[in-house]
């Protein structure tokens, strides 16, 4: 044991005296990295695995102290297809890290925007307009669900509905999601303040911690917020009760004054903060404790 020890210390000293500058940066990437990753499986399954996997770590480094032969070749094994093994548990993960790191920014789509149309102003509106319809929605119980696109891009889901790509109004969603009417049973899209399609089909959340109280609408709204950046609204077809998914979590009882004030922090006050990639991987934390 003494011996091991040496030898470490021998090890690290020898790394200290060559250390240059260059290292520094390469610590801190790998770091920020790290970090990244830990925030992407946070409270997710994937958490839970992660954890057995430093649990394996540990034993696999306690038998290689020990000397324990069977043990060290066994996970010694494992590790060899560590990479197959990764992809195929993390692999809805993988692509929702993918996905945040191929978001476009904001600035990018204004500037390449070719319309005469400021976003901005549309998105506004169309946060107005959502708020009234959601408090009409609330007193005659009306079931709706709105998604409101932010970086990550739907098309894949507006493909499922039908695409209508005209403006907001109040009326224009009593008239989707009318229960007799063909598309109130899907969710309707808004990207840049314009309805984008309706009648869409969302992934339901396979999360163990959503309530069993809750129906097919919130866990779509849930699974939607869980694969995507989009801030979706979500009122009840059995009690009225306004909500907001994000990120994976569901805050409830909003009326028409709080639910404009909400959408307005995270689709234009938030937007305007961000700043890519890093950015967001900083103010992160601090979104998470207002949500709170």
């Amino acid at each position: 044991m003494g011996e091991l020890l040496s030898s470490i210390w021998s090890t690290v000293w020898a790394t200290l005296k060559t250390f240059e500058f260059k290292d520094a940066i390469d610590i801190l990437i790998i770091a920020l990295i790290l970090y990244y990753l830990f925030r992407l499986f946070r409270q997710t399954r994937a958490g839970q695995l992660v954890k057995g996997i430093v649990v394996l770590l540990i034993a696999f480094v306690l038998s290689w102290i020990f000397n324990l032969t069977m043990v060290n070749y066994i996970l010694r094994s494992i590790f060899e297809f560590s990479a197959i093994i990764i992809i195929v548990v993390f692999q809805p993960e993988i692509r929702q890290g993918l996905e945040r790191l191929g978001r476009s920014n904001k600035t990018f789509k204004n500037f390449v925007n070719t319309t005469n149309i400021n976003p901005e102003s549309a998105v506004t509106k169309a946060i107005s307009d959502v708020s009234d319809a959601c408090a009409v929605f609330s007193k005659s119980k009306t079931g709706a669900l709105i998604v409101f696109e932010r970086n990550s891009m739907l098309n894949e889901i507006a493909g499922t509905g039908t695409f209508l790509n005209s403006d907001t109004s109040a009326a224009l969603l009593g008239n989707i999601f009318f229960n007799k009417a063909p598309l109130h049973d899907g969710a309707c899209i808004i990207r840049d303040g314009k309805i984008l399609s309706a009648g869409c089909i969302l992934p339901l959340t396979n999360s163990l911690n959503v309530s069993q109280a809750l129906g097919t609408r919130h866990r779509a709204a849930i699974g939607m917020s869980e694969e995507s950046d989009a801030v979706i609204v979500v009122v009840s077809e059995e009690t009225g009760v306004i909500s907001i998914a994000l990120n994976g979590t569901l805050y409830r009882d909003y009326n028409r004054n709080t639910l404009y004030d909400k959408l307005t922090e995270l689709l234009v006050t938030r937007e305007k903060d961000r700043s890519g990639l890093f950015g967001d991987l900083f103010k992160n934390r601090k979104e998470e404790k207002d949500d709170e």
